[in-house]
């Protein structure tokens, strides 16, 4: 089978694609009026809907916050998935600018940790990449450049 230059660039492109990036939106406790809102354009279906109450570390979080949004996850197209959190009072509420963060997705757990210490160095570490109750290795960073992102790798 003879190739062209067209299938050596997709093969050479597909080589080099690592981690898949979507935005991660935080919002002062009306994510779900948010996401509702997105589904509503958007349409299609929450993929997660996974609130704090009865999850590891609920505890420092106020009972009235508890049925607040811990993730949500909406696809807006076949490979881009629109994320979101309620940030609870005991954290720094979030501004315009502080409200989105940029998730990673990787492939492997070596992929996370190149990434992570990568994009940390000069930055600071938000909340260490560790393995998390809900199946994956995950951290969330601030580049130098006072961007925020979140690694995330499902086992």
């Amino acid at each position: 089978m003879q190739r062209n230059n067209f299938d050596v660039s997709i093969i050479y492109f597909k080589a080099f694609i690592m981690a898949t990036a979507n935005p991660y939106l935080n919002f002062n406790g009306n994510t779900e009026e948010a996401f509702n809102f997105y589904r509503s354009v958007f349409g299609g279906e929450f993929t997660t809907l996974q609130r704090f109450e009865g999850t590891p570390g609920c505890e420092h979080i106020p009972l009235n916050e508890q049925k607040g949004i811990m993730h949500v996850a909406l696809p807006i197209s076949s490979n881009s998935i629109l994320m979101g959190t309620d940030v609870p009072s005991v954290m720094p509420q979030v501004t315009t600018g502080t409200n989105i963060s940029i998730s990673l997705n990787t492939e492997s757990e070596e992929e996370s940790h190149k990434l992570f210490d990568g994009l940390s160095a000069g930055g600071k570490v938000d909340m260490p990449l560790e393995k998390m109750f809900w199946g994956a290795l995950f951290g969330m960073l601030t580049d130098k450049f006072g961007i925020q992102w979140m690694v995330n790798y499902d086992y």
